[in-house]
């Protein structure tokens, strides 16, 4: 693993959203749980909320002295570095992760506000679509939600539909070793049941108690899920994603069999298993690779590593990525797997994704102070999970089928625009992608770690303008997004992942013969509906965390 910047003390966290701010779940409409906007000090004058009680978090002595307000002027801004670290509950000790003191001092809710009014100024991509408002009147939960751009794309989306914050312990966890709490389910919304099992992790609670995919919920603790969700939208969510460990609901559920079964599940840690499925599927035309790829976490370097090496020795003529389920994370293990895919000779001093910051930075990172460089297609290890400056191995392949959904985000988008910016030919066999080409520097300050859109990525061809997602070229007619060859395939739950005979890879088989696909949905759209046209019947209930394109400082 890449070693830490000491001056961005590690922030990485798993599933739940810690109560810093509510969770921003993508359910069947893509709700966003925002905490609430309740001013500390009333109205827009210079009050100052009360300072917090500093807390201890691993012993050592406190500082007590007296905080004032923050100094605001309108359109004024100090840099970020003269509130860095100053904070109304200060840490002290040694942070587990780096083995270094932290650097915390003691401060206010102001203080912490004043930076990431500071910060957002200075790193985010929109910020002259901020508005400036007094780090003196509000709470830092409720400061945050305001540092964005109200602006929308050209389906009228929210420009801006990742802003949110995780505990820095949490993060850490989620992003190194992809542990946290749960019972290892990831939850599809759809309209009817209202939540099925998309897939578990291996000897997770879950999986040990026999969800399978495509089960649906009927009711937690007794209560209707649908009348669960209208009552208490908030702690379904947390039944569903439990932000603690030892936490237990009682699940009665119906198998694709139709037959009704009740557990419990008691939460724990568990660890993502990102590359789940590995297979070589027989063809009339060769052997044909499929590889389930769900996670951009640091353990996914050393799987992809392997699943390809697996790929290679079968001599595979073609490959089916499927990443219907995964929404991003670390940039450069993307990189990596765009090259093993299509080798060295189309990538060669090619560009993998060419960064662009705000207008203040045309020529330099405002996080790391570096000249701006285009990331390259990585041709070696990058010291995740598999050492450091190993070779990769290839396919060398001209062509790829990537098997995608509403939940396919940000760094697996990458993936895909990195490819057709080299001249691979990617064939899209599913539903619209999320459409982010955006994604952040995960920040820490004071034991939160901040994420707000700091950059866009533009491929080998400056191409990056799908705000509205990739969308398979037979879809409806009106639908927007950036079209590429495919076909659009609702997902199907009634067979496991890698089957043959699942929808979305039966259609990947039968266009990759044909050419032809399967006749396109016409559903009403139900979750993140970008058009009026076809959209994928139901979208998968996650944290923000689990959508992201994330590089280290």
């Amino acid at each position: 693993m890449p070693a830490w910047n000491p001056s961005c003390e590690p922030v990485y966290n798993p599933g739940q959203e810690n109560d810093l701010e509510s969770h921003d779940m993508r359910t069947a409409l893509i709700v966003v749980l925002a905490a609430s906007l309740a001013a500390c000090g009333g109205g827009g004058g210079g009050s100052s909320p009360t300072p917090a009680t500093p807390l201890s978090s691993q012993g050592g002595s406190i500082q007590t002295s007296t905080v004032t307000p923050t100094s605001y002027s309108a359109g004024i801004f100090l840099p970020a570095s003269t509130f860095k670290s100053q904070c109304a509950a200060p840490r002290t000790g040694t942070n587990p992760q780096t083995n270094q003191s932290y650097t915390d001092r003691m401060g206010s809710s102001s203080t912490e506000n004043a930076w990431l009014r500071s910060w957002t100024n200075e790193t985010y991509l929109w910020y002259s679509e901020v508005p400036d408002v007094n780090p003196n009147s509000y709470a830092t939960t409720s400061y945050f939600p305001l540092l964005k751009t109200a602006g929308v794309t050209a389906s009228g989306n929210p420009k801006n539909r990742f802003h949110f914050t995780y505990s820095t312990p949490e993060w850490i966890a989620l992003s190194q070793s992809g542990s946290g709490s749960g019972y290892g389910a990831q939850w599809f919304s759809v309209p009817g049941p209202g939540a099925i099992v998309a897939y578990t992790e291996p000897g997770s609670p879950a999986a040990n108690a026999g969800l399978m995919r495509g089960d649906e919920i009927l009711s937690i603790d007794g209560v209707g899920f649908a009348a669960a969700l209208a009552s208490n939208y908030d702690a379904t969510l947390e039944a569903l994603y439990p932000p603690a460990n030892g936490l237990s609901h009682a699940f009665t559920l119906r198998s694709t069999g139709g037959v009704q079964y009740t557990v419990t599940l008691q939460s724990t840690t568990v660890v993502s298993d990102p590359v789940q499925d590995v297979s070589i599927l027989s063809t009339g035309t060769g052997p044909v690779g499929y590889l389930v790829f769900n996670d951009h976490i640091a353990t996914s370097e050393a799987q992809l590593i392997a699943a390809i090496n697996q790929l290679k020795t079968a001599n595979v003529t073609d490959l089916i990525l499927d990443v219907r389920y995964n929404g991003g994370g670390y940039l450069d293990i993307a990189s990596e797997l765009a090259y093993m895919v299509a080798g060295p000779v189309p990538t060669a001093g090619r560009t993998f994704e060419r960064l662009t910051f705000n207008s203040k930075h045309p020529n330099t990172n405002p996080v790391t102070g570096q000249a701006l460089a285009p990331i390259p297609f990585h041709t070696a290890t990058q010291g995740f999970s598999a050492g450091n400056g190993t070779a990769l191995p290839t396919l060398d392949l001209p062509r790829v089928f990537v098997i995608t959904g509403s939940g396919t985000c940000s760094a697996s988008e990458s993936i895909i625009n990195s490819l057709r910016g080299v001249d691979v030919q990617v064939n899209q066999i599913g539903m619209t992608t999320c459409g982010k080409p955006y994604g952040f520097y995960a920040t820490d300050n004071c034991g939160t770690t901040y994420f707000t859109i700091q950059f866009k990525g533009v491929n080998a061809k400056n191409f990056g303008d799908y705000t509205d997602g990739f969308t398979p070229d037979n879809s409806v007619a009106g639908r927007i997004g950036e079209r590429l060859p495919g076909c659009s395939v609702n997902d199907d739950f009634s067979r496991p992942l890698g089957d043959p005979a699942e929808g979305k890879l039966a259609a990947a088989l039968q266009y990759r013969a044909t050419g032809t696909c399967p006749a396109p949905p016409t559903s009403t759209p139900v979750g993140f509906a970008k058009t009026t046209g076809a959209a994928e019947v139901g979208t998968l209930v996650r944290p923000a965390v689990k959508e992201i394109r994330i590089l280290l400082e």
